[in-house]
């Protein structure tokens, strides 16, 4: 069945569970309980009946690769009416955020699997190519970075330096402000110029893919690998993968723009808006966290390179575990994963 037909038969089913989920959260809340329209009335005890057609619709919605817009709202739908029904009431604040980057966020990163892929093979591709292209070539990094800039980075990986990337006079607390401030700026250019025709997001996934490859590149045949290296193993896996993301809701909101299909352009970049900006929201909460390890940890020295590269390799692997595997089989209804 194609998908218009499934929602145009089974929409009104779900708003009526929606309407009584509504109503009941209300009550719960101690609010004057609401009047509902008679055609839209949903009785008590039709409840469990309308819950599990509703996880029967999400695992054929899943099973039928139907848009991800349709999948997420049939998911919040069950998860709702699982927690009204088993007597789990919605978490709020630091509890809901922290149940939506375990489980919810992970689960929306595969739902957006086509475009993240897209996003990390335009950010990794150039980086990785760069990397190996000035091991070869190494005069070619001036023709990408001026050369007061590579006096710069030389200066902040001098294996002689107490604190790696920094300057004797930077305060690490301030440094993680500035951090602050360089990712969410990357991550926001990357993500809200996917709305020109998701032109502004290629750029900025190739643009920074090529900076940090040529940087990464120069340093490493110039002697700084192991200052270099060390100091990135850290934090690398949270800022470099939160960029791809990044990439992946930009891309989301140009493919709106380009190829609204059936809807109008406006109504399509308000439905790519959904998964976009909550794929932003986990995307920034890695930001901040790549902020803090690249402020606090990665510029030590009195850990030797050995232990500072085990621990990017546990947090690399820390961070594709929880995206690959987090949230799976945690929605009711879901029995294929996610």
């Amino acid at each position: 069945m194609r998908q218009a037909a499934f929602e145009a038969q089974h929409r009104p089913d779900w708003e009526r569970f929606e309407r009584w989920l509504d109503r009941d959260e209300k009550l719960a809340r101690g609010k004057t309980k609401p009047a509902l329209e008679p055609d839209h009335a949903l009785a008590d005890w039709d409840v469990p009946q309308a819950y599990r057609r509703v996880c029967q619709h999400l695992a054929l919605a899943r099973d039928r690769q139907y848009s991800p817009e349709l999948v997420d709202r049939l998911n919040q739908l069950a998860l709702r009416g699982h927690h009204r029904l088993y007597g789990a009431r919605p978490r709020r604040g630091a509890a809901r955020g922290l149940e939506f980057l375990l489980a919810g966020f992970p689960r929306l990163v595969r739902a957006e699997r086509g475009y993240v892929l897209a996003a990390a093979a335009l950010f990794f591709g150039p980086l990785l190519a760069l990397i190996a292209v000035l091991q070869w070539h190494p005069d070619f990094i001036y023709y990408l970075v001026e050369p007061q800039s590579l006096a710069k980075f030389q200066q902040m990986y001098d294996p002689a330096n107490k604190r790696l990337g920094m300057r004797e006079a930077d305060d690490n607390v301030a440094m993680f402000g500035f951090y602050i401030f360089n990712n969410v700026k990357i991550g926001f250019q990357t993500f809200a110029t996917g709305l020109a025709f998701g032109l502004g997001t290629l750029f900025y996934l190739v643009f920074n893919g090529v900076t940090i490859g040529a940087i990464a590149g120069y340093l490493t045949g110039a002697g700084y690998a192991v200052p270099f290296w060390s100091f990135v193993s850290g934090h690398s896996a949270l800022e470099l993968v939160a960029i791809a993301i990044s990439g992946a809701a930009g891309l989301r909101l140009g493919a709106a723009v380009v190829a609204p299909g059936l809807r109008s352009r406006k109504a399509a970049i308000v439905a790519a808006a959904q998964p976009a900006v909550r794929l932003m929201y986990g995307a920034a909460a890695m930001f901040l966290a790549a902020a803090f390890v690249e402020a606090f940890w990665s510029p030590l020295t009195a850990f030797p390179p050995q232990t500072k590269y085990a621990v990017g390799a546990i947090l690399w692997a820390v961070v594709l575990g929880w995206l690959v595997l987090g949230g799976r089989d945690a929605a009711p209804g879901n029995t294929r994963g996610a």
